[in-house]
């Protein structure tokens, strides 16, 4: 059932209702219901794994819940009586029962993971021979990157005693699988969202009309801008021996443009499904392309990826005792600074690998992780010498005209980076990115232009369509700014979220819309359903499901 059907939307009108009609302690179940009827009714033939995660997921967090809570009972009750020798021993007893069990259970998640998201990959690579296989009949399950990622953080989350185990197994149920965010998340964590499914929300007109707000900015920004911009994209990436120079780097702008407004769209729809029952899910962007170095970007892009990655990956390798041993070791032979930095360095490779690897499979998958790796840890190395050329040359570092230039040169390196998911293997995108460096002469604008479905009509749209995004994004950004600067702000930008530890972005729009007399309200309300309605792309051969995280 894809976000963008109207059955999707007589689907949400169907459970809002029922939601705010039955007793509010029992609004759960409708919650849960909904969810297993969506993931049902979208992927039925894979339902099964859904619940084989949820069910060993729930009872090996009852199992570390019991023996975080034995250890608190046991400590609690002779603790006055034990050294510190023997707390300490009883405390690493409890740790080794947990790790087993973790371990049992990431085991059993991520192996579900491995098994239907790269077994393809594995079958090509193999080639047995005289063995066929249909790889058609390999289905990967709806959302199963998010819902493993999400109850992998709620295993370790248990296993370093930071919440409490659940003890219904339904309520559970329904924390795995809330049908917004099964289809392309965000990540959500167990204290930040599972309270809020299990308790009821009262009924409020703002909840509606801000949920409603946010999925139309959504449709919009997935119909009117991004399948738009998929039109230039498709084209050159599907063709791509056909084109060169300045058009692949075109190709790349627009699917810059196309990946950002479909995947934020689809979480602005997911979230607004959501808050029109009261429930906050976590913001997944905060204004990506406004980053000025690319760690900052990821810390505003996929925020529920990168704070997963950050929190149980990177810090956890960074900060081991094995790898700062080894630093120390390696000093010697790499120099003080690069053999301080080896636990980073380790640390940034395993995160990047792990992203490019829950993208895909395919080598291309891995070749964009390292490359984001590569371009920040050469940052990081040289980080040193790059202060000392800018101050040699008197550039102002925390002048305007430099965070332009910073903004700019992220945007570009992020740019670079697409080509390596979307081409169709790593040596297309080695060859496409070669290409883009040719000279085109031949290829004049007018030849180009209008040679693959996009007419002047369709740019028109497009051109609008991202100055108002493009417009959104500033005030967001100023706002936020303001906000973070302690500045008393006419709006407030936001509030901190628990999971991620950025600034929720967006609330400032739909206050300004609030303070608005009612027809003003209803008349953008009309604008911007009649905008998607009328400059959407729908017809022949459009794909209504085809969210582009959707298969993740």
């Amino acid at each position: 059932m894809a976000f963008t059907s109207f059955d999707f939307l007589v689907f949400v009108l169907v459970t809002v209702v029922a939601y705010y009609i039955v007793p509010k302690k029992a609004r759960w179940v409708v919650l849960l219901i909904a969810s297993y009827a969506f993931y049902f009714i979208s992927s039925a033939s894979t339902f099964v794994f859904l619940l084989v995660t949820t069910v060993v997921t729930f009872f090996g967090g009852l199992y570390i819940g019991r023996v975080n809570d034995a250890e608190k009972a046991y400590l609690k009750e002779h603790g006055g009586e034990l050294s510190r020798e023997e707390k300490k021993a009883r405390k690493a007893e409890s740790k080794r029962q947990k790790r087993r069990m973790v371990a049992l259970i990431l085991i059993i998640d991520f192996g579900i993971l491995a098994v239907l998201k790269y077994f393809r990959v594995y079958l090509e690579m193999l080639q047995i021979p005289g063995f066929s296989f249909d790889l058609g009949a390999v289905l990967i399950p709806l959302g199963i990157s998010f819902y493993t990622f999400q109850s992998a953080a709620y295993i370790i989350d248990l296993y370093r005693s930071k919440i409490q185990a659940d003890t219904n197994i339904a309520k559970f149920a329904l924390f795995t699988s809330f049908f917004p965010q099964i289809v392309q998340g965000p990540i959500a964590r167990h204290d930040q969202l599972a309270h809020q499914l299990y308790e009821g929300h009262d009924f409020k007109y703002e909840n509606i009309a801000h949920g409603a707000q946010l999925m139309l900015w959504g449709f919009f920004k997935k119909l009117v801008i991004a399948d738009r911009a998929a039109l230039l994209v498709n084209q050159v990436y599907g063709n791509y021996g056909d084109y060169q120079g300045w058009v692949i780097a075109l190709a790349l702008l627009f699917y810059m443009i196309q990946l950002y407004g479909d995947f934020s769209g689809g979480i602005d729809i997911a979230r607004g499904v959501a808050r029109c029952m009261g429930i906050d899910m976590a913001h997944n962007f905060n204004q990506p392309y406004f980053a000025v170095s690319l760690s900052d970007f990821w810390r505003r892009w996929h925020i529920s990826l990168s704070s997963w990655c950050r929190d149980y990956i990177f810090f956890p390798i960074s900060l081991s005792k094995t790898f700062g041993k080894a630093g120390k070791s390696l000093r010697k032979v790499l120099g003080d600074r690069v053999g301080k930095l080896f636990p980073i360095i380790i640390a940034q490779l395993a995160t990047f690998t792990t992203i490019g690897l829950w993208h895909g499979a395919d080598f291309k998958y891995v070749a964009y992780g390292w490359y984001n790796a590569a371009v920040i840890l050469s940052g990081l190395l040289l980080e040193p010498y790059l202060k000392r050329a800018a101050e040699a040359l008197h550039i102002n570092t925390a002048g305007s005209g430099w965070k332009a230039f910073s903004i700019l040169r992220t945007f570009i390196i992020v740019m670079i980076g697409r080509v390596f998911p979307r081409a169709e293997s790593f040596p297309v995108a080695i060859s496409m990115l070669g290409s883009m460096c040719a000279i085109d002469a031949g290829t004049t604008l007018q030849d180009f232009a209008f040679s693959f479905g996009m007419t002047g009509y369709d740019y028109l749209v497009l051109g609008i369509a991202v100055i108002i995004w493009i417009a959104i994004s500033v005030i967001r950004e100023h706002e936020q700014h303001k906000s973070q600067n302690g500045e008393k702000a006419g709006i407030v930008a936001g509030k901190e979220t628990e999971t991620t530890g950025q600034a929720e972005t967006g609330a400032e729009c739909r206050l300004l819309i609030d303070k608005l007399p009612l027809p003003a309200r209803w008349a953008i309300y009309l604008a911007g359903f009649a905008a998607v309605l009328v400059f959407g792309v729908y017809g022949p051969g459009y794909d209504a499901a085809a969210f582009i995280y959707r298969a993740f």
